[in-house]
Formats: structure tokens, C-alpha cells, sequence
């Protein structure tokens, strides 16, 4: 019995400790995913250590220290996104007068069919944008329905499980669809245009995620939101980016990217807002992303009732405020600006190819 305990002590150090280092092959990477999982089972472990093993003897002590240490470093990870933490975003007064933006991000799953299940929830809560992904021509053929209250849009219809589609209700200008590390996964960047006349930025993205099926290091993915961490960065305009980025909120390439773009996140001190498996509860991560720059309150962030994907879609409202709001966030200090060079570096990239509506 001890020595199954010391086992998956050890066990646990080892899928905790893998991740905290620099490796970018896809199993490695793949452990940032199920922190609040791994979170669990340490506490499992350590409640088993208390009451299977004798602790009255020093020799089990190291035991139970490691476990422990295991679940304080995911604690630490996963914590902000509680409402133990303090919220990154102030929320939208009650007697807000700015204009808002509602934004509805879905996965929809390429072989779902049941684009009705979406389209309703579309109708139910009237985002004033539609982000999809995974969409193809099917996707598009079925969403192009919404047309008559939403009639400006960028579609890229691909049968490769990166097709990509937005529908707006507030005219967009300036847009453009690019590939930027990947010939096969697109990317949106248009200029929207709110109900006051202003003017904001908005980025969406779904870069391929490291996996033994799609691409073999995270290289690719983490070059790819960086390159539009660095591009915002410069770009000193309201700015929203959105979508599903293949990556979990609370690890190092996201936060790597929050640092370097200096974009807040409103799920921190208010939930973890878990939108992948939809069909998995217990084997469920925050995958879809909304940041935002500091220019915007918080009105409302839910994680909308499944349709038939993979994902649950999100909607967020946020409220622009004209100037830039006393938020949290994160700092990127000299370590991190290299680091994100030479992410950047190895995809032979760099922040100027991404377009910038707003030129």
C-alpha cells in the first residue's frame, strides 16, 4: 500500500513538473490542459496518504509533502479563474450609457448537423457578431439564413476542420482573411464599427493545436498568437481578440500572449467558463478565448447550452468606454519579451504580417 502511495506521488510530480518546462512537443503541452483534473486527483492522493499511511513516522512525511506541493503549483494555476481571485475586468455600471458589443463565438464541430440548435440560440440572444469555426460549405450554406439581420460578413468555407465564418450586424471595414503561420488555417481581422460611430479592432483566430493528429510541437500555435500579441500591442486602438486558440487560459503560451499584447481577461476572478468537451464533463478546460483591451466593462460572459458540437458556444458583452479603463493584467518583463521572440523566431514570422484594420 505505502509504496503504491509513494507511486502516485511521484506520478503526480511528474505530470505536474513536465509542463512547467520548456518542452513544446504535443504530450507535453497537452498537460497544461487538465490542471483542475490533476488538481482533484492530488487531493485524492492526499487524502489517501492521511488515511492509509502512518504519517506518525518521518519517512512518510515526503510522501505527503510532494503531493501537497503538487497541489498547491496547479492550485496556483487555476485559481484566478475563481471567484476566490480578484476580477480582471470591472463590471459594466447599471447605469451604463456607452454602446456595447456582443460577441457569440461557437466551434461548431464540421460533422455536427444540427446548425438549427445554433441558429436559435443566434435568434435567442442577438449577438451583434457570429464567430464559427470548423465551418464548411455546409455550415455556410445553412448560417447564410441569418443574412437578413446580419449582413456583413467574412467567410472562408474549408473542409479541413479550420474553416472560419463571421456574421455581423455592425458594419465591419477593412477586413481581411489570412493564413499567417499555416497555408491551411485561416485567420479574420476586421475593423467594426459600433452604434456611436466608434471604431474597434477585432482579431479571431484558431490556430491548430499541438496533437499526435494535427501538428507535432505547439510551435505553430503559440508563433501564431504571438505574432497577433506583438501586432496589438503596437496597434493602440480599442481591440478585441477572440476565438479558439487550442490552448487552456491559465497556461504559460496564454499568458505568455496576455503579457505581450497587454490584453485583460474577463473570466479572471469569475469562473473558468470550461467550453471543451461539451459531451465530457469531467474532462472539461476553458478553450474558447475573448480578450479584450482595457477600453471595455464587462456587461455579461456566459457559456451558452450545447448544440451538438464539441464546444459550448460563448457570449460575451462588453461596453467601450472610450478611454482606458483601471484594470488588472499582466506585465511582460525582459524574460518574456525574449521568449516570445524567439517563439516568433522559429516560425519565421513576424507581428507586421498580421493586418491592422485600422491603418
Amino acid at each position: 500500500m505505502v509504496i503504491g502511495l509513494w507511486l502516485a506521488s511521484l506520478l503526480l510530480a511528474l505530470l505536474t513538473l513536465l509542463p512547467l518546462s520548456h518542452f513544446q512537443v504535443w504530450w507535453v503541452r497537452g498537460l497544461d490542459f487538465p490542471r483542475l483534473q490533476l488538481a482533484v486527483m492530488a487531493l485524492i492522493i492526499i487524502v489517501m496518504q492521511l488515511l492509509l499511511a502512518d504519517i506518525k513516522q518521518l519517512s512518510q512525511w515526503p510522501m505527503l509533502l510532494v503531493s501537497v506541493g503538487c497541489f498547491l503549483v496547479q492550485l496556483w494555476w487555476i485559481l484566478p479563474y475563481t471567484r476566490l481571485f480578484k476580477t480582471e475586468v470591472m463590471a459594466t455600471a447599471a447605469d451604463n450609457n456607452h454602446p456595447c458589443i456582443a460577441i457569440l463565438n461557437a466551434n461548431v464541430l464540421a460533422t455536427n448537423r444540427n446548425a438549427a440548435g445554433l441558429i436559435a440560440l443566434v435568434r435567442q440572444h442577438q449577438p451583434d457578431i457570429l464567430v464559427t469555426l470548423e465551418s464548411d460549405s455546409w455550415w455556410q450554406q445553412q448560417l447564410d439564413q441569418l443574412s437578413d439581420t446580419y449582413p456583413y460578413s467574412v467567410k472562408c468555407p474549408l473542409d479541413n476542420l479550420y474553416g472560419m465564418h463571421v456574421y455581423s450586424r455592425l458594419p465591419l471595414h477593412n477586413p481581411a482573411l489570412q493564413f499567417l503561420v499555416e497555408d491551411n488555417v485561416p485567420s479574420i481581422h476586421a475593423e467594426v464599427e459600433l452604434a456611436d460611430g466608434s471604431h474597434i479592432a477585432v482579431h479571431f483566430l484558431h490556430p491548430a493545436p499541438p496533437s499526435p493528429t494535427e501538428n507535432e510541437s505547439s510551435e505553430q500555435r503559440d508563433a501564431e498568437l504571438l505574432i497577433v500579441a506583438a501586432s496589438v500591442k503596437k496597434a493602440g486602438v480599442p481591440v478585441i481578440v477572440a476565438g479558439d486558440l487550442n490552448d487552456v487560459a491559465w497556461s504559460k503560451t496564454t499568458r505568455l500572449f496576455r503579457k505581450i499584447s497587454g490584453l485583460i481577461d474577463p473570466r479572471i476572478g469569475r469562473g473558468m467558463f470550461n467550453s471543451y468537451h461539451a459531451a465530457m464533463p469531467f474532462m472539461r478546460w476553458p478553450l474558447d478565448h475573448l480578450f479584450h483591451s482595457s477600453h471595455f466593462t464587462l456587461q455579461q460572459l456566459t457559456r451558452l447550452p450545447a448544440f451538438g458540437s464539441d464546444h459550448f458556444p460563448m457570449l460575451i458583452r462588453l461596453c467601450y468606454t472610450g478611454q482606458q479603463q483601471p484594470h488588472g493584467g499582466l506585465t511582460a518583463d525582459s524574460d518574456d519579451k525574449q521568449q516570445a521572440q524567439q517563439k516568433i523566431a522559429a516560425e519565421a514570422v513576424v507581428p507586421e504580417h498580421v493586418h491592422r484594420p485600422e491603418a
